[in-house]
């Protein structure tokens, strides 16, 4: 039978530690914290408001049943209740304004955030991620924390004072009612807390496996070709369907929880109001309390238990919060590369600078040993071709000179001067790179070459394509420089693909060049056009060239060879 080759999304997320999640909730609600409060109050005064509606109401019906009260006696207390209730409504739609103003600011912050750290931490420390759980993370995880702030934080306030309101007003009237709804009150938030710790368990669990159907679908996509080759795509759609069934499967678990935890939660509220109503109307029958108070009290019984209830539902968005935000917050915590956050801003290069590696180690935050004590020169404005079998450390070298990683002994440095006392973001500014395969973002061949310098209009993008002889097979296309092109490049060819990243290196006019292994599973013609291109663009440039093929290491000046990590003998 034949089996889908295990991806990287089969890997099972770790659960997140709750302690640290709730942090990490708190800690952005501190930014939305005036928001929250500004949406409390107005519910909450809304709260009062309704108390307010219901003793007027209480007291025309009185007036009505028991002392044949006509319109014109209750008229007043009618427009006053009608006012109320628009004043209520408005109170209503303002809460509800800024309780989502601050769940879209905080998503807006955190996503923000994430990202940022993505870019710190680099490729080299994400390597080991699968996309689909970083992508979900980034979507669904992120977008299922707006709740906790919409909804959560705002009950949490009403819950603290607007019973209190209540039964202050109740205490007043009825202090036998009032008694019962304190005594009755803490089983609701005590049986939801009872619930909520086995629910919080089964909601990391369901966006784990949501992070697991997620990676694995989208490695599925990504590597349908290689699927097809080996017909496996059967075997793949049955690993993705159980990742489905179990996704399914976590999802129901959390709703039966959550629909039994309401079930109790309103049973409980329908029992305290329950008693109060047979205490009421027994007095009522006995004469102990006349009809508008005993009106008033059973109409507002039910909004002392209401926040209460409110607070057991939205309960549950704070779990699914905890539970959503775990892949993130283990992201964020990891630690980015020391050099990565800038140093002491180093003057512009003017010229194509002298680069020399002084015993420069490298150990990977995985314990991988990339480079042992290597020390070789780039010398300015020349082709420095690093050579050596595959896992020999070249491509360290590259992580190392774009700030992946810094080394972990010795020094990189740059016209003399260390590279861990640059500014990264200035250091990068003067680097162009060319990956052994350069990915092309879905858009237009136009906006791909524009990729490291924006602001480039047409002419710049045009003169980028003609010096590396792009121009030609661009200019052919249907659509020209604006024909449309899928992600990694779909519908061109990989000698098209390589010019296009070497026109986007040319427009970047940056004074030192990464190229790694740029000729690599080229045909004769395509790997001729981008040797070419690369002798046009190493003009006034200092180039660090890795390779395999003959073709491309005659380009080279200098050439060092690497081997298990350590420089050999230089040719």
């Amino acid at each position: 039978m034949t089996r889908a080759v295990p991806l990287a999304a089969d890997v099972h997320p770790t659960p997140p530690q709750t302690d640290r999640e709730k942090a990490f909730l708190k800690s952005r609600a501190r930014s939305v914290r005036g928001i929250v409060l500004v949406s409390s109050v107005l519910a909450i005064s809304n709260g009062i408001l309704l108390v307010a509606q219901y003793w007027l109401l209480a007291t025309a019906l009185s007036d009505i049943v028991l002392h044949q009260a006509g319109l014109a006696d209750i008229s007043q207390r009618l427009a006053a209740i009608l006012g109320l209730i628009l004043l209520r409504v408005a109170l209503t739609w303002a809460a509800e304004i800024a309780a989502v103003d601050a769940g879209a600011r905080v998503k807006r912050v955190v996503r923000q955030e994430f990202a940022a750290h993505l870019a710190a931490l680099g490729p080299v420390r994400l390597a080991g991620e699968a996309p689909g759980t970083v992508a979900s993370a980034m979507v669904e995880g992120i977008e299922a924390i707006e709740p906790y702030y919409t909804r959560f934080l705002p009950a949490m306030i009403l819950v603290t004072w607007l019973p209190l309101a209540v039964l202050a007003a109740i205490v007043v009237e009825d202090r036998m009612a009032a008694l019962i709804m304190v005594v009755t009150a803490p089983l609701i938030p005590l049986f939801m807390i009872l619930i909520g710790k086995g629910a919080e368990r089964m909601n990391q669990r369901q966006w784990a496996q949501l992070a697991r159907m997620g990676g694995r679908f989208l490695d599925a996509v990504q590597n349908l070709v290689v699927l097809k080759w080996f017909n496996a795509s059967r075997a793949e759609i049955s690993l993705v369907a159980r990742a489905s069934e179990d996704y399914r499967q976590a999802t129901m678990a959390v709703l039966r929880v959550a629909f039994l935890s309401s079930l109790a939660l309103e049973f409980f509220a329908t029992v305290g109001v329950a008693l109060v109503a047979v205490a009421v109307g027994f007095r009522l029958l006995w004469g102990e309390i006349d009809f508008a108070r005993g009106l008033f009290v059973l109409l507002v019984v039910p909004e002392f238990y209401l926040p209460l209830r409110n607070l057991g539902a939205q309960y549950h968005a704070r779990m699914e919060a905890v539970g959503a935000i775990g892949a993130v917050v283990e992201l964020l915590e990891r630690p980015v590369p020391p050099h990565s956050v800038g140093g002491a801003a180093v003057p512009e290069l003017g010229a194509p600078p002298e680069m020399a590696f002084a015993g420069v180690s490298l150990t990977y935050p995985d314990g991988r040993a990339g480079l042992n004590a290597v020390s070789f020169h780039l010398a300015a404005g020349r082709i420095t071709a690093l050579v050596g079998p595959s896992g020999a450390g070249k491509s360290s070298v590259a992580s190392l000179l774009l700030g992946f990683v810094p080394p972990t002994q010795g020094e990189i440095l740059i016209n003399g001067s260390p590279l861990r006392d640059w500014d990264l973001s200035v250091w990068r500014q003067h680097i162009a790179w060319v990956p052994q395969r350069p990915h092309l973002f879905r858009g237009s061949i136009a906006d791909n070459i524009r990729l490291g310098a924006a602001a480039a209009d047409d002419a710049a993008v045009l003169r980028a394509a003609q010096a590396v002889g792009a121009d030609d097979f661009i200019a052919a296309l249907p659509n020209g420089y604006q024909q449309e092109v899928g992600e990694r490049g779909a519908q061109l060819s990989g000698g098209q693909i390589r010019l296009v990243a070497l026109a986007r290196a040319a427009l970047r006019d940056a004074k030192l060049l990464i190229l790694d292994e740029p000729t690599a599973n080229l045909d004769a013609v395509s790997e001729t056009a981008v040797i070419n291109a690369i002798q046009r663009l190493a003009v006034d440039r200092t180039v660090l060239l890795i390779a395999h093929r003959p073709e491309a290491v005659r380009l080279a000046d200098v050439i060092v060879i690497l081997a298990d990590g350590r420089t050999g003998m230089p040719a």
